[in-house]
């Protein structure tokens, strides 16, 4: 009995010398800038000295900026473009890629290169493509004699810039999908067609209710991209025209880097963080259903 005991504690121990490696690494570099963002969020500090303690000065200057506000508006207004669109297109990727019968991990690493790509080497890409002279205005001005001002409108850059980031996605997210499709039994669908069911019943009563977790999984993930946004707004229209494409992460870095005044960028980070994560929690509790494919 001692002797299990014993095996049992040094088994314990071995498991606890494990398990300190990664305790170690999050204390590190998960739990202390998270106590630092804490302090910050009630303080004033300019990288230097030590932080001096103001209150909620920081929190009442985020409830009262209204470019703060903007860039939340704006990222808003990215995902009413981006989340349809992207989605729509990931899932026929998905139903297209669970169709094809050769070639299908040529095709899926096809769409994956575009979500490897650097942010910076595609923006500068498609800032080209898409600018007042560029080869796609000049293709429309041949066949329908109109110029879109893609990046230098506010009604069309934040859509324009939608359309790039779903190019780098939708592979991805496509993907997502497609591991959910194969996982559906090809039971269900033999028997919804014993029963007369067709190719659109089988598509809104079988294939969409048990792609549920799938779909649900790509929500998330559009939306902690969303309010993360950076590399091509930032390259393409550096938050123009008339603040429009301007987002949370551009406004949060200028202002600790050039503004000097990291305080009330953590602040702002603070608050996208409870913004996103509460969009993440209605999304999941009004749409999310356990799916059972057993």
């Amino acid at each position: 009995m001692s002797k299990r005991i014993g095996l049992a504690k040094k088994e314990a121990r071995k498991g606890f010398g494990i398990s300190s490696i990664y305790l170690i690494y999050a204390a590190i570099f998960w739990g202390y800038p998270f106590v630092w963002l804490f302090i910050l969020l009630f303080s004033k500090w300019r990288f230097v000295g030590s932080p001096q303690f103001v209150g909620f000065r920081n929190i009442t200057r985020v409830l009262t900026d209204p470019l703060f506000w903007k860039t939340v508006t704006n990222v808003f207004r990215f995902m009413m473009y981006y989340i349809p669109l992207v989605l729509i297109g990931a899932l026929l990727f998905a139903i297209a890629l669970n169709k094809i019968k050769f070639g299908k991990t040529f095709v899926a690493l096809s769409f994956l290169v575009a979500n490897v790509s650097s942010g910076v080497a595609y923006s500068i890409m498609f800032s080209n493509l898409f600018s007042v002279n560029g080869p796609i205005n000049k293709a429309l001005n041949s066949l329908f004699g109109i110029t879109i001002p893609w990046f230098t409108s506010p009604q069309w850059a934040m859509f324009s810039i939608a359309l790039i980031v779903i190019w780098k996605f939708i592979g991805y997210y496509g993907l997502i999908l497609y591991a959910g499709l194969t996982a559906i039994p090809k039971s269900l669908y033999e028997a919804a067609e014993l029963d007369g069911a067709g190719s659109l019943t089988k598509f809104f009563r079988i294939t969409l209710p048990l792609l549920n977790p799938s779909i649900i999984m790509v929500l998330v993930l559009a939306i902690t991209l969303a309010f993360g946004i950076f590399t091509e707004p930032y390259m393409i229209t550096g938050g123009g025209p008339m603040r429009s494409t301007l987002t949370p992460m551009m406004h949060m870095i200028t202002t600790a880097f050039q503004r000097m005044d990291p305080t009330y960028a953590a602040t702002m980070a603070v608050f996208v963080a409870i913004i996103s994560f509460g969009m993440i929690w209605v999304i999941r509790k009004t749409m999310e259903r356990e799916v059972d494919l057993v």
